[in-house]
């Protein structure tokens, strides 16, 4: 069996991918995965997704540096979902220079910026 055709891609050919880091488990980010995407993935041992903004592949660093090297790659349940497990290099994930994207929490309604940007992403994106 083609192990593309267990994935159960959305209507755009897409699939989310949630990025967790594989020492600590702390979840990086949430992106998307085309076919091609999660093939490249597979072949490189490096996260390549699919960007939606851009309409084309996003090898995970390919600007910043900060790749994600794979130790792991998982489908859910309901084969509608990518878990990769990844060291990141550079300690960032995220595009505005911190550890990871989900720096944002709901307290008292509101949302509060709970982590620290390590880098200034004008340093990281010339």
């Amino acid at each position: 069996m083609d192990w593309h055709t267990k994935v159960r891609w959305d209507s755009d050919g897409l699939v989310p991918v949630i990025t967790q880091e594989a020492t600590t488990h702390q979840v990086l980010t949430l992106a998307w995965m085309n076919s091609e995407a999660l093939q490249l993935t597979v072949e490189t041992g490096h996260a390549v997704y699919w960007s939606r903004s851009r309409q084309k592949l996003w090898h995970k660093g390919e600007e910043s540096g900060h790749q994600q090297k794979v130790t792991s790659i998982r489908l859910d349940c309901d084969n509608d979902a990518v878990l990769l497990q990844v060291v990141q290099k550079g300690g960032i994930a995220c595009h505005t220079g911190r550890h990871h994207c989900f720096y944002q929490q709901l307290e008292d309604e509101r949302w509060q910026t709970t982590e620290p940007v390590l880098k200034d992403p004008k340093e990281i994106y010339k």
